[in-house]
């Protein structure tokens, strides 16, 4: 039994480093994504660069959901497609020792894959999600503005019209401003100040825009009446519209919710409605996606016991299209379950049933030394890319 304990040591330990650098690289290309969206926060309301690095970092935990899962799977995929390279599967066979033999291993690595997707999906998805919505609501709110563009009519706050002749960004004072708001509804209420300065509020997280020497023209709609007030100061609200406004921003969506938030809302919603639905599949999608861990890892043991031709960017692609196959499934579960054409629960682990069934059915055709048609023809296909690309 000792040898077997070192053999799926000597496995275990040879799919950490491709693990690592797998996770590394896909969550450099999911944040490369994010990046884009926080260069316009960037460019509107010039947040720092510490700002930045810790708004992509809220946004790690989301990534990590799929990037753990995609990981584990590239790294059974390369570790064992090295070991089929070297005959090292083949001189273990030689003695005796098949490929069931070197499950405990692979498991024991897709449960630590497992642990840490679960973590992610239950708690840090959720912290991050709303800690960069507040982030954001704080960042912008703060440097209000920054985000305002001279001689131009500014709608980035909620049901709000701003025109500013002139910001000077050192003093944070605007002059010559004029500011139509349409909050109340029926009531069109127009503000024309020849000065003003914005105020962050850290306590109550709120943005104020004060204006001086100004007046205020207020016409209802309904009663077809209008008044005029002059002032000599005047606090004036604001809610960022395309952001998050201060009313939404306390409100936790269902992305943002932990598993024991998402249990509540279940078990107090009488109505059964898309919202519902969309709840209970992010329910039972904290613990679907974790256990993709598990089918992943074993249908990438077949995957990787390829022929010596075989490379490892042949293997990549492979388990990149087993990954995207689980995520088409998943994407298809999630369209049905909120209709509610599809039990949200079926949705969300038909994934796992479809590619642990395949899974099985390789495991069993590479265990009896069976050919299995899916390895050979996408073997054929690459080769037949790889050839015709020399070619041209």
């Amino acid at each position: 039994m000792k040898i077997f304990n070192l053999i799926n040591r000597y496995v275990f330990i040879e799919m950490l480093p491709v693990f690592v650098l797998s996770l590394l690289l896909f969550t450099l290309v999911f944040l490369m994504a994010k990046i884009l969206d926080i260069t316009d926060l960037i460019v509107q309301y010039g947040i720092s660069a510490k700002a930045m690095f810790l708004m992509l970092a809220c946004w790690i935990p989301s990534f990590l959901i799929f990037v753990i899962p995609m990981a584990v799977m590239i790294a059974v995929v390369l570790a064992f497609l090295r070991l089929s390279n070297d005959n090292e599967i083949l001189a273990m066979k030689a003695a005796g020792i098949s490929i069931y033999r070197l499950l405990p291993s692979v498991l024991a690595f897709c449960l630590f894959g497992f642990l840490a997707t679960a973590f992610m999906t239950i708690y840090g998805s959720p912290w991050g999600r709303h800690s960069f919505k507040n982030l954001v609501f704080e960042t912008a709110s703060s440097n209000a503005h920054a985000g305002i563009k001279e001689r131009a009519f500014n709608t980035s706050f909620q049901d709000v019209m701003l025109y500013v002749n002139e910001v000077d960004e050192r003093r944070k004072l605007l002059t010559e401003i004029f500011v139509e708001d349409r909050r109340t509804e029926g009531m069109v209420t127009s503000i024309i100040a020849p000065s003003g300065k914005f105020f962050y509020d850290p306590q109550r997280l709120v943005s104020h825009l004060r204006l001086y020497d100004g007046t205020i023209n207020q016409l209802d709609q309904e009663n077809q009446t209008a008044h005029f007030v002059r002032f000599n100061t005047y606090d004036f609200q604001l809610d960022f519209d395309s952001i998050v406004s201060s009313k939404k921003r306390d409100r936790k969506s269902r992305k943002e919710m932990n598993l024991s938030e998402l249990r509540h809302s279940l078990d107090n919603t009488t109505k059964k409605d898309t919202e519902y639905y969309l709840q209970l599949m992010q329910y039972h999608k904290k613990f679907s996606i974790p256990f993709s861990c598990f089918v992943l890892g074993l249908v990438a043991i077949p995957l990787g016991i390829q022929s010596k031709s075989a490379k490892r960017s042949f293997g990549v692609i492979l388990a990149l299209f087993f990954f995207l196959i689980y995520y088409s499934l998943l994407s298809m579960g999630s369209a049905l379950g909120k209709t509610g054409q599809c039990p949200p629960i079926v949705g969300m682990w038909i994934p796992n049933l479809v590619i642990g069934v395949i899974a099985a059915y390789l495991l069993f055709a590479r265990g009896r030394e069976q050919p299995i048609k899916i390895l050979s023809i996408s073997l054929r296909i690459s080769q037949w890319l790889r050839s015709a690309g020399k070619s041209k």
